[in-house]
């Protein structure tokens, strides 16, 4: 089953990669940049790889809903969610880490191969969302999601909740089109269920062995 699930899912984004490359989901992400980002500015200065992978090193806070995309996405934030999947990898499996490094390796070919025709804010060609796609926190708020759910499944509801929150606020903070966000949910799903997949098939072979015996 959870195979099956994956490769509906890589199919998925797999498809969707195509569409964003074409041009054929231009006009989406373009409705989103006009009317989906309240609180973007895309003319300041594009972060490097280091204020890129540095927490709020790079960030903005001139607005609250700035503010609120830069804290409630933290959790999202490469090294941090590295963190957080490897203490949860201690109760939930090293998998984990597997999972996360099968996505983040996934995003950064993809963002190095890919790119959309150009986006505008007006006249003003946004060269950030040229390769952008897939997100990576909508990425890595999965895994998080998924390695917390794991570790206390009580809290499930909230990390389901804490996920469409990012998703929401990075689509009015402007870090993202409608389509980076959608390309890093399938990738975030896809790690998971090909994780669980694993852990099923192995379960299976486990189950299977003192019989041959």
């Amino acid at each position: 089953m959870f195979r099956r699930s994956a490769a509906v899912l890589a199919a998925a984004y797999a498809t969707l990669a195509v569409l964003v490359a074409t041009g054929a989901l231009t006009r989406v992400d373009q409705w989103g940049v006009d009317h989906l980002m309240p609180s973007a500015s895309f003319r300041h200065a594009q972060a490097g790889w280091l204020e890129a992978a540095v927490p709020l090193l790079h960030q903005r806070f001139d607005s609250p809903l700035s503010v609120a995309t830069d804290v409630v996405t933290l959790p999202a934030a490469a090294l941090v969610s590295l963190a957080i999947v490897l203490a949860a990898s201690r109760v939930a499996g090293t998998g984990l880490v597997v999972a996360w490094a099968f996505g983040s390796a996934v995003e950064l070919l993809c963002k190095h191969v890919l790119v959309r025709p150009a986006l505008h804010d007006g006249s003003f060609h946004i060269a950030a969302f040229d390769s952008s796609f897939p997100s990576g926190h909508a990425l890595r708020a999965v895994l998080v999601a998924f390695a917390i759910a794991r570790s206390w499944p009580r809290v499930r509801p909230l990390a389901v909740a804490w996920v469409v929150a990012s998703v929401v606020l990075l689509q009015l903070a402007g870090w993202h089109t409608p389509s980076d966000l959608a390309g890093g949910l399938l990738l975030g799903g896809l790690a998971v269920l090909s994780l669980l997949g694993l852990r099923a098939a192995g379960a299976f072979r486990a189950r299977r062995l003192p019989a041959r015996r």
